[in-house]
């Protein structure tokens, strides 16, 4: 039954899109020129490069590859530019990942194979990259409008349309009305817009026409995620895996949405766009202030949102501007893997992992993994001398 009802919401999606197609990013510049300019460098504007069109997309000296060698006119896109990048090749109607990426940061070529038993899909393709076809497991969320069954987009990249749906009535005739804006959503379905992308889970349905998608089939903005997606679960207090830790914090890359969506900000009412830009910001990972500012327009000494001290240094006990005082250092710990060694970005679920949590569940706190040197005792007796603290929050 599910199936059948996701194909429905499917074509009735497919239908609408008839009616009003997808027209391109280059056609919001004609009149969101400044939009356009700032989106247009940003990571979501490049996730994917033709190196045909783009000649510096590929970082490394394909020279320097001794895991397993291949030549630039086997590469029809470049994937990633940040944390690692992979190569798509073209066979027929499909890309497929090659068997290597280079680390950015750590400047080296490794083996890129996803093993059997960490992603979900990894049972039902075969362990051959080249047999790991990108269309059903990556293009839906690197692009706009990827048909299923013709395999091609709309366009590549997280275009404008990825988020505002399809554009063509609203190129022809611009009206608030006929374009969607997740900014005028409720705070469920904005942040849907970001999650359909940002989070591990399955479709609904799942084979669909035979095969198995790793991104959400059939929606778009404004539409309700929940019938077409299922986030991971996770029992709490299970030893950690590849994607979450004991406590249900992600444990790998792109669980941004398993993890907001366990926090207190979600349940307020924030949403990914209160912190984030996607149009581009001069700030990392395009936020609209720099972290060290952007949570004071919520928070602040006595502030009823926390935190109750007459000073930030008095929360945190860390002199203003060293390590600790900030409050993505201990709110937002660094401890999802991107893959390659030594790369992980910022925890989403905004709590304090005490040094207690480390001890039961071995998942890593902000304490001991800045003071190397000390020991999760030392630490939870410091923080026992911090009057303002419950002690209850520390075991």
């Amino acid at each position: 039954m599910k199936i059948c009802n996701v194909l429905v919401l499917a074509a009735v999606a497919v239908t609408a899109q008839a009616q009003n197609h997808y027209v391109g990013s280059q056609a919001c510049a004609k009149c969101h020129q400044q939009i356009y300019e700032h989106w247009k460098k940003t990571p979501m504007a490049n996730v994917v490069r033709d190196p045909r069109e783009h000649p510096d997309a590929i970082i490394p000296d394909l020279a320097t590859n001794d895991v397993s060698p291949f030549t630039k006119d086997q590469v029809a896109f470049v994937y990633g530019s940040i944390w690692k990048q992979r190569y798509f090749t073209k066979v027929g109607e499909d890309y497929f990942p090659l068997p290597v990426q280079w680390e950015v940061l750590n400047h080296k070529w490794s083996k890129y194979q996803m093993a059997a038993g960490t992603d979900w899909w990894t049972a039902f393709y075969p362990a051959d990259n080249m047999h790991r076809p990108t269309g059903p497991l990556c293009d839906g969320c690197h692009s706009v409008g990827y048909d299923i069954r013709a395999k091609q987009v709309a366009e590549w990249n997280v275009g404008c349309e990825r988020c505002h749906g399809p554009g063509s009535e609203h190129a022809a005739h611009p009206a608030l009305t006929n374009i969607k804006n997740p900014g005028k959503m409720d705070y469920v379905a904005a942040s849907d817009t970001c999650i359909q992308c940002h989070s591990q889970g399955q479709p609904l349905a799942n084979p669909i026409e035979g095969k198995y998608y790793d991104w959400p089939v059939g929606y778009n903005a404004g539409l309700k995620l929940q019938d077409y997606w299922k986030l991971e679960e996770h029992t709490l207090g299970a030893p950690a895996n590849f994607l979450h830790f004991p406590d249900g914090t992600a444990h790998k890359n792109r669980m941004q949405g398993n993890d907001f969506v366990q926090s207190v900000m979600y349940t307020r009412g924030v949403t990914c766009f209160s912190c984030h830009d996607v149009h581009g910001t001069e700030n990392y990972a395009q936020l609209r202030l720099p972290a060290d500012k952007l949570c004071f327009t919520c928070h602040g000494p006595k502030s009823p949102n926390g935190p109750r001290t007459a000073t930030i240094e008095q929360h945190t006990h860390h002199k203003d501007g060293t390590p600790g005082s900030r409050c993505v250092d201990c709110h937002m710990p660094k401890i999802e893997t991107q893959g390659p060694p030594g790369t992980f970005v910022h925890a989403h679920t905004f709590k304090f992992i005490s040094p207690a949590m480390t001890d039961k569940y071995k998942i890593p706190n902000p304490c001991t993994s800045c003071h190397k040197d000390k020991s999760t005792e030392w630490a939870t007796n410091a923080m026992r001398h911090w009057s303002e603290r419950s002690p209850w929050r520390l075991e």
